[in-house]
């Protein structure tokens, strides 16, 4: 075998061997909550024209098609495959799925916002929701510490009901973040994507009509208290400002879950009126 054959079938060896361990890393993957496989993409690497169509065999006839000789194969990247996976009941209040598009949010340690299909979430110490390695879901939701039970309905409202108040309490807002091209993500383990220049990063997935006239009128505070009714948009970082567009005159708005006490007894006075 010639040294330029042997190039071209190591090519094809070192090919198989990414393959291989694309296709060991799903199956080692198999019970990872919303883990999403991977599928390896080839291509093929330059030829060697030795003869284009047309030429010439003899003083009559051409060539019909090129000789050209193939230096063999590379791998050009790996595509996640975000199809809707099984959903699964549990008894755990925290344990949360997505059914359909989008990712849930956290606040990783280099200050990034991690993205996420999975939704096993705990509390940490001072009550806030977050992911199994401990990072904070975004944007912050705090369960008081006397919480009784937790409920998280489908639009992602959460609520808890406390000692003395039966009826529930809203502390916040569960948001998914949406991307016009997912499979652009940057996956860094642990369950987590990063944002790259190719995975633009849409609005926050519409909520129903209902449930988006009860975040403008009862979710949406400013820092002490008072309820904002104007129109708001979502900052890359989870945050929530004012106007539709964010300005230099956009003001951050809040959540009641992260309110001061203070606060929060001054939205409720509101509420009550």
């Amino acid at each position: 075998m010639s040294t330029s054959a042997m190039h071209v079938a190591k090519t094809g060896l070192t090919a198989q061997q990414y393959k291989m361990q694309v296709i060991a890393n799903n199956l080692a993957n198999v019970n990872t909550t919303g883990f999403k496989r991977d599928r390896a993409n080839f291509e093929s690497l330059f030829y060697q024209i030795v003869k284009n169509a047309g030429s010439q065999t003899a003083d009559t006839t051409s060539m019909t098609s090129p000789l050209a000789v193939g230096t063999g194969v590379k791998v050009v990247s790996t595509q996640k495959l975000f199809t809707q996976g099984g959903l699964v009941s549990t008894d755990n209040p925290l344990d949360l799925a997505v059914d359909g598009k989008g990712f849930f949010q956290a606040l990783l340690p280099d200050g990034r916002l991690g993205y996420t299909r999975s939704g096993i979430l705990s509390r940490n110490a001072e009550g806030l929701l977050t992911t199994t390695s401990g990072y904070v879901l975004q944007p912050q939701i705090q369960i008081p510490a006397d919480a009784t039970s937790i409920n998280i309905a489908k639009s992602g409202i959460v609520s808890v009901t406390t000692p003395g108040n039966e009826l529930g309490q809203e502390v916040g807002q569960i948001s998914l973040a949406n991307f016009s091209n997912p499979r652009g993500l940057t996956p860094i383990g642990e369950n987590f994507f990063v944002q790259s220049i190719f995975a633009a990063q849409n609005e926050a997935i519409d909520l129903s009509a209902s449930f988006r006239e009860k975040l403008e009128n009862t979710f949406k505070k400013t820092k002490d208290g008072k309820v904002f009714k104007g129109q708001v948009h979502k900052m890359p970082n989870g945050q929530i400002h004012s106007g539709k567009t964010h300005t230099k005159s956009s003001k951050r708005v809040f959540h009641y879950g992260e309110l001061s006490k203070k606060a929060q007894a001054t939205a409720r006075k509101q509420r009550g009126k």
